[in-house]
């Protein structure tokens, strides 16, 4: 409904920010070769600067896209939006810093980089400012309004009613809610007033014929009303629109597609589809190979060390549980001393008397986690995501905490968002699927290289690493 009602507004933000995105690289060209600045090396041809374009503008338009920059926001802030367009592009740039890197045909000046980031974060923001200010004057005036009656007064209609008013871009005003008890003196419905039952809804729009739209907002429960309302409505041209109660059991990044005519809403799905699987799997190989060719003379010191301080296996092989519930062998240096048994399920105890030597050294620099690369450039793991369990653990998870499957939507991952905030090892189960889950619901590539870097500069080294 909001998509439908802001289709030209959001339309025009895609052009307009793919034409400031172009003219900002553009301007950082003309401003570093032609601003005064010494030119060594000679002042480069346009059409080397005006090629790049090519990757830059849909670059963009999917960063932002994917940030939500063309999306109903649920907060409306400036600062909001700010930040994303900061993310959004520092990823951009950093995909271009790559690109040069590996592209050794011609490498593109560092200050026209350095100034792109500059303007393009800017010019877009400033537009967006610009944006906001021309449709709130629109709005003071009264310009393209449309007014709605909700039907239901609990939480899914007072959801609803949030939404519009935090987005008054698309131009909805709710004017009355209806309810199942009717009108009570002073009662309300997030800030709207309660103005009558389910039963005069006729009557209602007898009354205010300025009324646009019927948005059917009720709970579950009260089915019985739904047909009612329906076969009532059939004489009336207002346009009705039914908001189905599912927040509750929409537990992943959900959506609404067609499939031949017939809705299909996904309820629980992987936010890792299309290009942004595949997107995170190019990332996963370029990482894990280039990690694994230039840390081969690293990876051989820990493997002739393990063998010269605690004799064979150098590698410790354990099953795992992967995406979609499959199970994988996953690699580690062998940190603990070989009895010949398999180990006991758990987690290793802080001071584990188990450990080798060097294996104690191995974990608590998580170093004994480096073959697990292997399992990146395969595609049985991911650089993030949930760390992967032993199946004979899932099998008593999944029956005791609720949701816990959820974590199997994504790929396993070497570095995770529970443990960059510390719960690893034999912390709580709860709190690590909390951030499992809001992992997968928030997931980006922007995030993926936050959890990375934040890993390698401090997550190595944390209380939990035993």
């Amino acid at each position: 409904m909001l998509y439908r009602y802001s289709e030209v507004f959001r339309t025009g933000l895609f052009v307009t920010d793919a034409a400031l995105v172009a003219g900002s690289w553009l301007a950082a060209y003309a401003i570093r070769f032609f601003g005064g600045f010494p030119t060594p090396l000679g002042v480069p041809d346009p059409s080397l600067y005006v090629l790049p374009l090519l990757l830059i503008t849909p670059l963009w338009a999917f960063l932002f896209r994917s940030h939500g920059l063309y999306e109903p926001r649920r907060t409306g802030s400036l600062l909001a939006e700010s930040s994303a367009i900061v993310r959004a592009t520092i990823a951009g740039v950093l995909v271009i810093v790559a690109v040069n890197f590996f592209a050794r045909d011609y490498y593109y000046s560092r200050a026209v980089i350095g100034l792109f980031t500059v303007l393009s974060i800017v010019s877009v923001c400033t537009f967006r400012l610009f944006g906001r200010l021309v449709l709130r004057a629109m709005r003071r005036h009264g310009y393209n309004q449309r007014f709605v009656l909700v039907v239901g007064d609990g939480e899914l209609a007072k959801g609803v009613i949030d939404r519009l008013h935090q987005h008054p871009e698309v131009g909805l005003q709710v004017l009355g809610v209806l309810s199942d008890v009717g009108s009570r003196e002073g009662r309300t419905v997030a800030g709207v007033p309660v103005i009558g039952h389910y039963s005069q809804i006729k009557e209602m729009l007898g009354r205010w014929d300025r009324i646009d739209q019927v948005i059917l907002a009720m709970p579950r429960g009260e089915e019985d009303h739904l047909e009612k309302l329906l076969s009532g409505l059939d004489d009336e041209t207002v346009t009705v629109r039914l908001v189905p109660d599912l927040p509750r059991v929409m537990t992943l990044r959900s959506s609404v597609e067609e499939f031949d005519g017939l809705p299909l809403i996904n309820i629980r799905e992987s936010p890792l589809v299309g290009w942004s699987a595949v997107m995170k799997r190019g990332v996963d190989i370029a990482v894990s190979g280039t990690g694994l060719l230039i840390g081969a003379p690293f990876l051989a010191a820990i493997a002739v060390a393990t063998w010269m301080s605690s004799g064979r296996p150098i590698l410790y092989v354990q099953e795992r549980m992967g995406l979609d519930g499959r199970v994988f062998k996953m690699f580690k240096f062998r940190t603990m001393k070989d009895t010949g048994k398999e180990l006991e399920p758990g987690w290793t105890q802080r001071d584990d008397p188990r450990r080798t030597r060097l294996g104690a050294i191995l974990r608590r620099g998580s170093l004994d986690e480096l073959p697990q690369l292997w399992n990146v450039l395969k595609g049985e793991m991911s650089l993030v995501g949930p760390r992967p369990e032993r199946p004979v653990l899932i099998d008593q998870f999944r029956r005791e905490i609720p949701g816990y499957m959820l974590r199997h939507k994504v790929k396993a991952g070497m570095a995770g968002w529970a443990q960059l905030h510390g719960w690893r090892g034999d912390t709580s189960l709860h709190e690590r699927i909390e951030h499992d889950i809001y992992y997968i619901q928030n997931w980006s590539m922007w995030l993926d290289f936050q959890i990375m870097f934040v890993t390698m500069a401090k997550g190595w080294f944390d209380r939990n690493a035993y």
